[in-house]
């Protein structure tokens, strides 16, 4: 398994043409993305992983107690992840959440103080990264950081970009609810 630093970036909301449009201005969703790699031995004639997870941390800042930080988590499956070939995993802060977190519908990479990961296989930690601080900084205790879930990290089909750029990003499993 190889896995790069993750990467953020703000994109505005996508603009379909449905045949008659609503007039609207696309506001910024915070995409967080992370390139890997997944090699298993021996790899399987399918030559694929049937399923990775992806563990994310993402440090921002605590717009009610200035020099803190709230921790968003998330915790994603993919499924049929291609052996030996580069692919993404990616989360992402809403327009609501950017908005919620800068007071600004633009710039959710300035509310990000750190970004980290964990990856596995079968039950078993293969990975972890981070784009900054020292990795595992998410489990180590911290008075100046807190968990929350008032502002939801959400997966890609959680988002208008779920049929945007499929042949990047590893498949999302589908929760069976």
């Amino acid at each position: 398994m190889t896995a790069g630093k993750p990467e953020f970036d703000d994109f505005p909301s996508p603009k379909f043409s449905t045949g008659k449009d609503q007039p609207f201005a696309p506001k910024d969703w915070l995409s967080i993305e992370l390139k890997l790699q997944v090699q298993l031995a021996p790899a399987p004639k399918s030559k694929t992983c049937d399923k990775i997870t992806v563990k994310w941390f993402v440090a921002v800042k605590d717009t009610e107690k200035s020099g803190n930080y709230l921790l968003l988590t998330k915790e994603i499956d993919y499924v049929n992840v291609p052996l030996e070939e580069d692919i993404y995993c990616s989360v992402y802060l809403s327009p609501a959440s950017v908005r919620r977190l800068t007071g600004s519908d633009r710039n959710g990479k300035a509310a990000v103080e750190a970004v980290g990961y964990e990856i596995h296989v079968n039950g078993e930690k293969k990975a972890e990264g981070t784009d900054k601080l020292k990795d595992g900084w998410w489990s180590q205790p911290s008075e100046r950081i807190s968990r929350s879930d008032a502002v939801p990290l959400l997966k890609k089909n959680e988002t208008p970009f779920a049929n945007m750029w499929w042949d990047r990003y590893a498949e999302v499993s589908v929760d069976k609810k």
